[in-house]
């Protein structure tokens, strides 16, 4: 079946099909943009956030119900703008054509891998970060030379109306497009050449079935259970002041947020004090325009109930900033750290995605190793020591997406490392060289040379030339 006419809206009309087939058709007539018009595209895009930053923030910060704006700057716009200036630095050289070793076997020969577009990327965003999720991989996929439609949450409609014109104003329809008021079934079908999805692990697992219905290759970002290891031989303010910035940054609604921590049994009371210390000298009251809503009254209602759940378990629930309570009407949870936890609590069943911080003790470290690995792979793992026998020890015996030492998330703001999941947490990575190459083809190209040694014996008859031939060949070490 021809891809372009795979239309899965079950006859209904489908505003997005109209789009993809206008950019499918660019893009094979030319398929291939050059440097200056892709660090054209990307200067472009980069003007388009720095100048629109006030209209931006007051977007989300309307989506959310209350946004920090100096969360949304530090967080969504600066990471973006810098991801983009980061981008067209390098991408001269991550263009150039690559070449590659011949195998001695073809004397004169030449081996070349040349990054191409791959064509279409479709792109879904979450409602959390919803600029940044948006721009991150737009980087890499402009970066790549494709073109690009993009589908943002139906929590984030204020913004997509936003981004819509302002894309709109920018950019040719055929190039990148951001659509509003498209639903999920009308845009996962489409058979994009790629398609990046951030979300959760049960939504992920419904994304690539959908996906492979068309072959589509699929980078899934899926969050998890990010856990965090605070070791006895690091400072305790110092660790909690790190901990629960990243834990409570936008009301705890991160895909690598802490999920829970691990404290040795002796330091867990210093460390209750640390934080009550703390986090009232950062938010005051909950009614701080520093401290984010929780996106919709559903995920307020979860939040609830999941802490109502570990309270009626017989966990010990620590309100972080005495005298503020959960406020229904501005869907603000007071941050909570929940002691004594059991493994039949909702929330250390699923990610939390809510300002709730659970706590475990352990005794050592082989403790956190096995709880680890007992768990789906989370997308992060966050450690706290200046051990560094004790840091390899945890890293090379499991397994996360990335890790963090000495610090929560900041991984994620580094433009020269990959970003990603792995098993639960999500495939496929991006962010600088690794989202310019996620969303390439590295196309192969072998050039024979004028007279190949292979045509002297390769070729049939075969006789005493190609058995001579081919012990040599098998006796030769090559390395």
């Amino acid at each position: 079946m021809n891809k372009e006419s795979n239309d899965s809206s079950g006859g209904r009309s489908n505003p997005a099909i109209e789009i993809f087939n206008r950019q499918k058709t660019a893009f094979l007539k030319k398929p291939y943009l050059s440097l200056n018009e892709r660090l054209d595209v990307l200067q472009r895009l980069e003007k388009l956030i720095v100048d629109n930053q006030e209209k931006i923030t007051d977007a989300i910060s309307e989506d959310f119900g209350n946004r920090s704006h100096q969360e949304t700057r530090i967080l969504e716009i600066f990471p973006s703008v810098s991801g983009i200036r980061h981008a067209r630095r390098k991408l001269k050289k991550w263009m150039k054509t690559q070449r590659r070793h011949v195998a001695m076997t073809f004397p004169g020969a030449r081996n070349r891998v040349i990054p191409q577009p791959k064509g279409v990327v479709g792109i879904i965003v979450p409602w959390n970060y919803p600029l940044f999720l948006v721009i991150s991989p737009l980087t890499g996929a402009l970066a790549a030379g494709n073109r690009c439609m993009i589908k943002m949450a139906s929590n984030s409609q204020r913004l997509c109306t936003l981004l819509h014109r302002l894309f709109s104003e920018t950019f040719d329809e055929d190039v990148v497009t951001v659509l509003p008021g498209v639903s999920y079934n009308d845009f996962t079908p489409l058979p994009f050449d790629h398609l990046i999805f951030t979300g959760s692990p049960s939504s992920g697992r419904t994304v690539m079935e959908t996906a492979a219905k068309n072959l589509t290759p699929v980078t899934l970002e899926l969050g998890g259970k990010s856990p965090v290891i605070l070791c006895e031989d690091f400072d305790i303010k110092k660790a909690a002041e790190r901990i629960l910035f990243a834990k409570f940054m936008n009301a705890g609604q991160t895909c690598i947020a802490p999920d829970y921590l691990l404290v040795p049994e002796r330091m867990m009371n210093d460390f209750v004090e640390a934080s009550k210390n703390i986090m009232p000298e950062r938010y005051g009251m909950l009614g701080s325009p520093d401290y984010t809503s929780i996106i919709d009254e559903k995920g307020y209602r979860r939040l609830i109930a999941v802490l109502n759940d570990a309270g009626l378990k017989g966990a010990e629930l620590i309100n972080l900033i005495p005298g503020s309570e959960s406020d229904e009407k501005f869907r603000k949870i007071r941050p909570t750290m929940v002691l004594n936890v059991k493994e039949d609590m909702e929330l250390m069943q699923r990610e939390i995605f809510g300002p709730i911080l659970p706590v475990k003790t352990y005794k050592d470290i082989d403790e956190c190793v096995t709880y680890i690995n007992a768990h789906e792979r989370p997308l992060a793992l966050y450690i706290f020591t200046n051990d560094k026998m004790v840091q390899r020890r945890i890293f090379m015996n499991t397994m996360s997406g990335g890790v963090c030492i000495n610090d929560c998330t900041m991984h994620i703001a580094q433009h020269d490392m990959p970003y990603g999941g792995t098993g639960n947490s999500g495939m496929g990575q991006y962010h600088g060289y690794e989202g310019f190459l996620e969303f390439s083809k590295l196309r192969p190209i072998f050039i024979q040379a004028g007279k190949p040694l292979s045509e002297y014996f390769l070729y049939p008859p075969y006789g005493r030339i190609f058995e001579f031939m081919y012990n040599m060949l098998i006796k030769i070490r090559w390395f």
